[in-house]
């Protein structure tokens, strides 16, 4: 019992300490500079570097690569805070980058794959994005359409990827395609795709409701040719890869969802405190405090229910099953929070003035990305009635 008690203070002094340099580093640099990227509609390319000297990026990975060597917890922990602050749109890209293909790359590939692209992902020197949805395929993978073809000693790579996060400023895309167009999903195959390859063209960025200053395109692959080695793990095993990774990418937006939920909920109550109506503090309302209890309520039941996932993902016993109930429950709970808190700001929440205007349109995206609602339903009812 003393020892694991000791580990447990480790832990905890340990994700203490990076959440202080977070909390540092999002002051001294994302804070200065942050409205101007949602200005601008895109974050720049250089952050990605500002990010990797401040060594933020890839945290839990070996140091072997450069990275810190910690943590799942303190992972996790970044993306919270970076949500908690506002900044949705910068979790969101480090979450594909630094929580989804850095986990691929360590996973499935080959040493000399993870030699190649990962200790540039730590640095910040290769900003790396995922290319699944394609304009008609979305949550439905097995439906791509595109094409990675084996000619000789090589793969010839052609189709279109949409909504990519990263998509403008990235270096390396995970890719899948179809390398066996019959097959159905086992015929989809994953490949790390240099963008500086011929052929590779990415089109101009996708304005969306929210989450301005994340980079989303449209990716174009006119026969690009891939060599042998751009092939990620086994052919045909793509669609399973992909399952064997859902979780922690949808651990991701789960926390995501409880940082900015918590940062809705700390923002309004400063706001109810301080703004007056009919002669006494709007935090003195009945409705105004039961609202606040119910979304604090919900929230802590949510954070209960991620801690215990992350639980089972760190002995490697979380199912799929399991990570459409966290990214369901908890997606669905941010969306509630943010509109009640953006409610108790009256017609200031509406302005872009107020910061929570902006919670509210950037959590919208976290029941459709990573896997809609209705789809996390649908997993969850299979594990309880079958198919």
């Amino acid at each position: 019992m003393t020892q694991s008690l000791s580990h447990e203070s480790q832990d905890n002094e340990e994700l203490g300490m990076f959440r202080d340099m977070i909390q540092r580093f999002m002051k001294d640099e994302v804070e200065p500079n942050y409205e101007q990227w949602e200005r601008d509609h895109l974050m720049p390319r250089d952050f990605w570097r500002t990010m990797g000297a401040a060594g933020i990026l890839l945290v839990d990975l070996d140091e072997r690569y450069g990275a810190a060597g910690t943590s799942l917890d303190v992972a996790m922990m970044i993306q919270e805070e970076m949500c908690a602050a506002g900044y949705h749109a910068l979790a969101t890209g480090y979450n594909i980058h630094a929580n989804i293909i850095a986990p691929y790359i360590d996973n499935i590939g080959t040493q000399e794959q993870k030699d190649k692209w990962l200790p540039g992902m730590v640095s910040g020197d290769v900003v790396a994005a995922l290319g699944m949805t394609e304009p008609s395929a979305g949550s439905d993978l097995a439906a791509l359409r595109t094409k990675a073809i084996k000619d000789g000693d090589e793969y010839v790579l052609n189709g279109s990827k949409v909504f990519i996060t990263n998509g403008i400023h990235a270096d390396m895309v995970v890719v899948a395609a179809k390398t066996d167009p019959s097959a159905g999903a086992k015929g989809v195959s994953l490949f790390l795709v240099d963008t500086s390859l011929e052929g590779f063209s990415t089109g101009k960025k996708i304005e969306k409701m929210g989450q301005h200053s994340s980079d989303t395109a449209e990716l174009f692959f006119s026969d690009v040719r891939l060599p042998a080695d751009a092939l990620l793990g086994q052919e045909g095993r793509g669609f399973i890869y992909m399952m064997e990774e859902l979780p922690r990418e949808r651990l991701g937006c789960a926390m995501q969802a409880i940082g900015h939920a918590r940062g809705a909920l700390e923002i309004t109550a400063q706001y109810v405190t301080e703004r007056k109506a009919f002669g006494q503090k709007i935090s003195q309302f009945q409705n105004t405090r039961f609202k606040l209890a119910e979304i604090k309520v919900e929230l802590e039941l949510c954070r209960a229910l991620v801690e215990k996932y992350m639980a089972k993902f760190a002995r490697d016993e979380m199912t799929v099953e399991d990570a459409a109930v966290v990214k369901y429950a908890t997606t669905e709970m941010q969306l509630r929070a943010v509109n009640e808190c953006l409610q108790l700001f009256g017609g200031y929440g509406y302005t872009d003035e107020y910061p929570i205007s902006r919670f509210y349109r950037d959590a919208r995206v976290q029941t459709i990305y990573a896997g809609s609602s209705e789809i996390m339903k649908e997993i969850v009812a299979r594990g309880v009635v079958g198919r």
